[in-house]
């Protein structure tokens, strides 16, 4: 169970629509939509609770149209779980603090790991290094 827990009018009152469709309603946003992502030193949070997720020196450009990254950060707060939908079978993630559906894992990554936690730009806030 997650540690945090909002009703569903709760968390559209604090997450844009899109963030809340994907987040609490496991939607995915179209690829290529989120090209804004600094490329400064930070780490990237999840948009619904803020629990630290991935470090920017884990991103790499997989050419997917979705902000993607070789691992998550030491003691990030992910689980897995089987995705059933669209007529096949991925490994979703997801926040456990906050039950916030993230995106995908797949094993193409690159070294060192092989893996690619595909995510939602959407439900990912960057945190610069200096501004922390």
């Amino acid at each position: 169970m997650a540690e945090i827990e909002k009703s569903d009018q709760e968390w559209q009152e604090i997450l844009s629509p899109l963030a809340y469709k994907v987040t609490r309603k496991h939607g995915t946003e179209r690829a290529f939509s989120h090209d804004n992502f600094s490329k400064e030193a930070g780490y990237f949070a999840c948009v619904c609770c803020g629990a630290p997720l991935f470090s920017q020196e884990d991103k790499f450009d997989s050419g997917t149209g979705w902000p993607s990254f070789t691992q998550p950060m030491a003691g990030a707060p992910i689980g897995e779980s089987i995705d059933n939908s669209w007529f096949s079978t991925r490994t979703e993630v997801h926040c456990t603090a906050c039950a916030a559906h993230l995106g995908h894992v797949f094993p193409d990554g690159p070294a060192p790991t092989g893996l690619r936690y595909c995510m939602n730009g959407v439900a990912l806030k960057f945190h610069s290094e200096d501004a922390d």
